[in-house]
């Protein structure tokens, strides 16, 4: 699929899909609260004739996968792979009065998950293990999953997220998602809640704790665009302990729960 229609998915309806809504219409166009930083005054413009958006907070703007790159701080051809899944899977969306099957069944068939195993593939395991992570360990939360996309085979890590969708990763630096993309919770009736962006977090900070399980609740966000979906979850606990990345993303996630919630501590700086 080329990045011409790719880039005719609606942007406005990507954004729905991660729980993400205007917060004015103004008719052609609405007024979001920015996906990728802390902002109070809605200041991201979607133009829904045109399908594109700018950030006036930040000067930003572009395409859906221009957008993509930005929330996921993923390269061009990673967005676009992204993309490419997210479409293959919807069978009913429609644009310009054609539906996303209309246009793309021809050469992209839905994304089918072929097979889900133990993590065993060498390929796989080499890496996991380059990650310092225990095999057993990673095998208490992923999977080994086979899947076809495009009449094309492909295998990957798995992490199940909390409406069953995987979130992928793929040696070297891949990473994709089997829709629906949401966040993934652990659950242990506790009232401290751990966060973490993504799977590898979570198992590199069970590592290091020499543990298999924590007693706490924790929540992963598999991708710091769905902090808000996280919130509700989050509110409940009586602490909550961050652990997202030194990065501006990390810190603006880290400072949208803390605005949110009663006590956050925030544990980035141990691993400065």
């Amino acid at each position: 699929m080329d990045s011409k229609t790719i880039n005719r998915f609606p942007i406005r309806e990507y954004l729905a899909g991660m729980n993400i809504h205007s917060d004015k219409e103004r008719g052609y166009y609405g007024m979001y609260h920015s996906p990728f930083r802390k902002d109070h005054d809605a200041s991201m413009k979607v133009d829904y004739n045109k399908n594109l958006w700018i950030d006036y907070g930040t000067n930003e703007g572009g395409t859906l996968i221009d957008l993509v790159m930005r929330i996921e701080r993923c390269s061009n051809g990673e967005a676009m792979r992204l993309l490419e899944q997210k479409l293959s899977g919807a069978t009913s969306f429609s644009f310009h009065g054609k539906t996303i099957s209309d246009e793309v069944k021809s050469d992209t068939p839905a994304i089918t998950i072929q097979n889900i195993i133990p993590v065993t593939h060498p390929k796989l395991t080499a890496w996991v293990q380059e990650r310092k992570i225990d095999l057993d360990l990673a095998n208490l939360y992923c999977r080994e999953i086979h899947y076809r996309n495009r009449d094309k085979d492909y295998f990957a890590i798995g992490f199940r997220n909390d409406n069953s969708g995987y979130e992928l990763s793929i040696p070297p630096n891949f990473k994709g998602c089997i829709a629906p993309k949401d966040i993934t919770t652990i659950r242990n009736n506790s009232n401290i809640c751990l966060v973490f962006e993504g799977f590898w977090d979570i198992l590199s900070y069970l590592a290091i704790q020499k543990i298999e399980k924590t007693k706490h609740d924790v929540a992963i966000l598999n991708s710091v665009a769905n902090v808000q979906k996280a919130m509700i979850f989050l509110k409940s606990h009586r602490e909550i302990y961050t652990y997202l990345d030194n990065d501006d993303a990390g810190r603006k996630a880290t400072e949208l729960i803390k605005s949110n919630c009663i006590s956050v501590n925030n544990r980035s700086e141990r691993y400065a």
